[in-house]
């Protein structure tokens, strides 16, 4: 039990998909997982752990942005022994190539500003993907026909945009979504030499003023959680 997470040892898995909105968790955990058992509650965190074809994992939300992220990683990880952690969430497209309910595979995530970047100073740190992870999630996309992306990210530090300018630049530079968690999820799983990937659906468009509606978005993330799974265990039969 640590500060945030109430689960008991042994409540968490080796493998965590992490939502940052905890009733996309719980619906995650209930649509995906055989006898999902919920193993937190605090501050209406929601964590469940079940299995996926016999393999055990945890659906734990993240909160929204790199701070809230950055909480729940480091306790999963020193505490509990997490060794691999998937982000699964919305993001905006930023290329005209990317339609909306398309899935991007994250494989680089830049960032103005994380928690950690006290610890670097002045060096301008690459946070990246694990390798196996990444290419265990496109294996999953190509053989379920998703339509997919892999590329590199913008992480947001602001969910109300006063830096247009930089919004531009990173569209004119390729990224091709945003999102407010992965750079950070990237910068830990390197500290502590585990594996993190960010699976993510396009839920809105920044070039063309588009987004799905509220009620439409659970039913069009499915995708994005059974390429998750598949990257985690690519061998589940």
């Amino acid at each position: 039990m640590t500060v945030h997470i109430g689960a008991n040892p042994g409540d968490i898995a080796e493998t965590v998909l992490m939502p940052g909105d905890p009733l996309r968790a719980e619906w995650a955990a209930q649509t995906f997982l055989d006898d999902p058992v919920c193993v937190n509650r605090v501050r209406g965190m929601l964590g469940f752990t079940g299995t996926w074809k016999g393999n055990r994992v945890t659906i734990h939300g993240s909160g929204m942005g790199m701070p809230s992220l950055s909480i729940y990683a480091n306790e999963l990880i020193r505490d509990y022994g997490t060794k691999s952690l998937i982000r699964i969430g919305s993001c905006g497209a930023m290329q005209d190539a990317v339609n909306i309910r398309d899935v991007i595979i994250a494989m680089t995530a830049s960032t103005l500003s994380t928690p950690s970047s006290g610890i670097f100073r002045e060096l301008n740190f690459a946070p990246c993907a694990n390798y196996d992870l990444l290419q265990s999630a496109v294996d999953a996309a190509k053989g379920m026909g998703a339509q997919y992306h892999v590329g590199g990210i913008y992480s947001s530090d602001v969910f109300y945009d006063e830096r247009p300018d930089l919004t531009r630049e990173m569209t004119r530079h390729g990224a091709l979504g945003v999102e407010m968690e992965a750079a950070e999820l990237y910068i830990l799983a390197a500290r502590y030499g585990v594996r993190a990937l960010a699976v993510l659906t396009v839920s809105d468009h920044l070039l063309r003023d588009e987004a799905l509606p509220s009620d439409e978005r659970e039913r069009s993330f499915g995708d994005m959680v059974e390429i998750a799974l598949q990257a985690a265990f690519p061998d589940a039969s």
